[in-house]
């Protein structure tokens, strides 16, 4: 199994890195075993991620992150929160990776999770994070896991951590007993389908 880690935390050291690793990790020991484990920081893709906005074309740095995510059996996708929601970088590579690959993200588990500040922006898993992921097609993790300030060193978050990564292993051993699955299916229009009532009728 492949475990894809994206982190769109900005600093160094960053506690958005820190908080994907420790997902990772208790991926691992949940019983995902992955075969590798890639950790695709978007601050090193700032640059790459702007041009493609406004050129259209992934650099070979962009192209490679891209090819990560759509091989990848599962994903921690992990962003700091800056005015309530993601921040622009983690939403820019989303939407760049659409625009690549619309469906990369399909039928594929994605664990979400954020770090902020403040417990007041926890909210940001379920009002942001799960609706972006939906949109996509994945299959997003029951269980987000968010990190104010105050999280670390409490007892609170390793039981978290530990709950949403069990969930992810999980998942991506369910969708990895299913064969591939198909791109998204293909969608009838609604006067066709009356078209061909019609002619039956």
């Amino acid at each position: 199994m492949k475990l894809v880690v994206v982190s769109a935390g900005l600093g160094v050291p960053s506690s958005t890195r820190l908080l994907g690793d420790r997902l990772a990790a208790a991926a691992t020991g949940s019983g995902a075993a992955p075969d590798r484990i890639r950790v695709i920081e978007l601050r090193d893709l700032a640059v790459p991620i702007a041009h493609h906005l406004t050129s259209g074309f992934p650099g070979p740095e962009l192209s490679a992150a891209f090819t990560e995510v759509a091989e990848a059996d599962a994903v921690i996708a992990v962003t700091p929160v800056f005015s309530g929601s993601y921040s622009g970088l983690f939403k820019s590579f989303f939407d760049v990776l659409s625009a690549h690959d619309r469906d990369a993200l399909a039928g594929k588990p994605v664990l979400i999770a954020a770090t902020g500040g403040s417990p007041r922006h926890s909210l940001v898993l379920d009002h942001a994070l799960r609706p972006l992921f939906a949109h996509f097609h994945a299959v997003v993790v029951p269980t987000g896991v968010y990190a104010a300030a105050e999280d670390w060193g409490a007892g609170g978050l390793d039981g978290r951590i530990e709950r949403a990564a069990g969930e992810l292993a999980a998942l991506a051993r369910g969708t990895a007993a299913r064969p591939p699955a198909g791109r998204t299916p293909e969608v009838v229009p609604f006067e066709e389908q009356l078209a061909a009532l019609r002619a039956t009728g």
